[in-house]
């Protein structure tokens, strides 16, 4: 149902809906709170700990006095009650002088600074004692929202969405209930409610568990309904070893790696069996796997046979173009790329297209436009992806149907624990790239609080003056008062009053026009811009081994492996690079997290130190509309989860392997498709 048909909701609120991706009652239920407000019982004014979020009752006890210091007002007054006082600070609300005064009793909710003797509760929330009394032991769902759309206006719509999706929802719960009782799952109705909703921890325990079970079920029943099956598939063509690619090898300035070189040898032996090649390799960022798929494009053109390479980004595949270009010119390597991507023109599609069609293009470069079925090849004999985990399986295997039995390599940079391995990549052998190229240093990296971000600063300064670049990485495109986070577009304007002006900033998110994104990494990969402020778009591929410091603004708010692939954009040359996270939080567990990425520079020891230390809380608390790499994620932090679905999965198939006899299912899937499988939320 539409979202303007929920009571409340105009153009205005709508199109605030639609820059989160929320069209419809169907994406608002399945748009996941990332927190939830508890409200605690309220403690004694003594017992409140500082950096704590609490609730005190208190009463005024001194008149409020409003004092400034340039444009900043701040309105002070002390609280007591039997065990104690503190001061209460508002910022730039001076007319709440008049709201406290002496005798009044509130309990004030926020968190707490300061030592004993000398507590304050800044920007606390104001409650009657009788309003917070109602409040006591609930559970309201905090949501990331866009400004000018508060939390507040979001859980009235979930709730109006909630009764009307239920109202709707004719066929009931598609899982069996055989499943849900050998599982020990909740109905999928009262999950929906209860993870908005929740009336305790044990029913949002309960409600997380059903929904990460319904995705890892429905996600591992497509793979395996439209994988191979573990099937080898003959080879339409199997290949001979050539001189070209041992030429290429003594030829190149460097010497591969012994987990390159062995990987290299697979893949050779693969191409040259009998049998078409279904492998993905494993590399940590830095470990040169485009090299690899160089080498393995080389054997196909050298055979006479095309190859297609598909990136996730359009970013990544013009710089994957630019490298096979200048490596085809330097070496006199018998490729001829072809770059095809959705912003091409018209015109440029079309010549692509003919060239491919005709056999004189033998390696094809590009995005999701590879998938289009007027995207003819004369003869395909090897598909390659790169970020495996950014394409489902449907993509996979359709890229690889364009060609006759076309050997299939496919390469991430994400480490994938064995059991996931399995379930996903069940009909490919698996090889792993965990050395890093020779000369390569390893990045120095610091934890810092907000308070440092002046010196770290002047370091991106100093840094630049030398002739080096630099990233600052938001976790948000727009300023949001609700999130308190650091946003790209609020950092760019902050930068760019603040830094001098010989240091050249520029702006990169992902709602910018796919042409001033190609320009914007243009002009700071040609040195034209000094300091790049952006979003997570540059966390893929993004290659300019002149930036060497990279700045995480809230590093606590990202997965361990993200802050390991976005840190990937550095320490690509032969200076030092530096990786600074701006920690915002005051928790232990966050300081741990961090310590990890700040400790080790390998990716696959980070991805297991992820795994232990991310509970299901926070990786369900990331995730908002089911996306292919958030479920990939889920089914990293719920390992007793996924063998699970797993097994169910598996039992359904062997008595059911078309499912007819479950047409509920095959509904749910196609339906879980919008979210979980369609190309578009990639």
């Amino acid at each position: 149902m539409d979202i303007k048909k929920i009571q409340g909701v105009g153009e205005k609120t709508a199109s605030l809906f639609l820059k989160l991706g929320i069209r419809d009652t169907e994406d608002l239920v399945h748009y996941f709170p990332r927190d939830y407000e508890r409200f605690s019982p309220t403690v004694p004014i003594s017992g409140a700990a500082a950096g704590e979020l609490c609730a005190v009752r208190g009463t005024v006890t001194s008149d409020p006095l409003v004092r400034r210091k340039g444009r900043l007002t701040w309105v002070t007054f002390t609280i007591s009650d039997e065990s104690g006082s503190m001061s209460v600070v508002f910022f730039n609300a001076p007319f709440l002088k008049n709201a406290f005064k002496k005798g009044t009793v509130r309990v004030f909710r926020g968190r707490v600074t300061g030592e004993a003797g000398l507590k304050s509760i800044d920007q606390p929330v104001a409650y009657k004692v009788e309003e917070y009394g109602a409040l006591t032991g609930q559970m309201l769902p905090v949501y990331r929202v866009t400004k000018g759309l508060t939390s507040g206006t979001f859980r009235k719509a979930v709730k109006t969405a909630l009764r009307l999706y239920s109202e709707n929802d004719v066929k009931g719960d598609y899982l069996p209930s055989e499943i849900r009782e050998r599982a020990g799952l909740m109905e999928r109705e009262r999950a929906l409610y209860a993870v908005h909703f929740p009336e305790s921890e044990a029913e949002l325990r309960e409600s997380r568990n059903r929904l990460l079970f319904d995705d890892m079920f429905l996600f591992i029943l497509k793979v395996r309904m439209e994988g191979s099956g573990g099937k080898k598939r003959i080879s339409g063509a199997p290949m001979i070893r050539v001189a070209e690619t041992e030429r290429l090898l003594e030829r190149l300035p460097f010497e591969l790696t012994g987990d390159q070189l062995k990987t290299w040898r697979e893949i050779e032996g693969d191409m040259t069996s009998e049998y078409a090649m279904n492998r993905l390799v494993q590399g940590d960022v830095g470990s040169g796997k485009t090299v690899i798929a160089l080498l393995s494009a080389l054997l196909c053109a050298a055979n006479g046979r095309q190859a297609v390479f598909m990136a996730p980004t359009e970013v990544l595949a013009e710089q994957h173009m630019r490298t096979v270009s200048e490596m085809t010119e330097r070496y006199g390597l018998p490729i001829k790329p072809v770059l095809l991507t959705g912003s091409l023109s018209a015109a440029a599609k079309r010549e692509a297209g003919e060239s491919l069609r005709s056999g004189e293009g033998n390696l094809a470069i590009g995005t999701h436009a590879l998938f289009q079925e007027k995207v003819e090849f004369r003869d395909l004999g090897l598909a390659i992806t790169d970020e495996q985990h950014r394409f489902g399986v449907r993509q996979r295997v359709s890229l690889a149907e364009k060609g006759e039995s076309a050997h299939v390599l496919v390469m991430s940079a994400t480490p994938i624990p064995r059991t996931l391995a399995m379930i996903l990549y069940g009909d490919l052998s698996v090889s792993a790239i965990r050395q890093l190229p020779a000369g390569r240093k390893k990045i120095r990296n610091a934890v810092i609080g907000a308070g440092d971000r002046d010196t770290a600063y002047k370091m991106i300064c100093k840094k630049v003056r030398e002739g080096r670049q630099a990233y600052i990485i938001c976790p948000q495109i727009s300023e949001d008062e609700d999130s308190g986070l650091k946003s790209a577009e609020g950092c760019f304007r902050e930068l760019s009053e603040r830094l001098p002006d010989d240091i050249r900033t520029g702006l990169l998110h992902g709602r910018m026009d796919p042409r001033e994104k190609k320009e914007v990494m243009e002009n700071f990969a040609r040195g034209q811009l000094d300091v790049l402020i952006s979003t997570t778009v540059i966390e893929v591929g993004v290659n300019v081994p002149n930036a060497t410091v990279m700045m995480i603004e809230n590093a606590e708010r990202f997965g361990l492996s993200q802050l390991h692939q976005l840190r990937g954009r550095i320490g690509r040359g032969d200076e030092q690079s530096y990786c600074i996270l701006v920690n915002t939080s005051s928790t232990e567990k966050a300081k741990e997290r961090l310590a990890v990425v700040r400790d080790t520079n390998d990716g696959f020891e980070i991805a297991q130190r992820d795994l232990e230390l991310r509970g299901p809380g926070d990786i369900f608390g990331s995730r908002q509309s089911g996306e292919p790499g958030e479920i990939y994620e889920a089914m990293i932090s719920r390992p007793e989860l996924l063998s699970l679905a797993d097994r169910e999965s598996t039992c359904l198939l062997s008595s059911d392997p078309g499912l007819s006899g479950h047409p509920l299912i095959l509904s749910e899937i196609r339906r879980q498709g919008r979210r979980v499988f369609d190309e578009r939320s990639l």
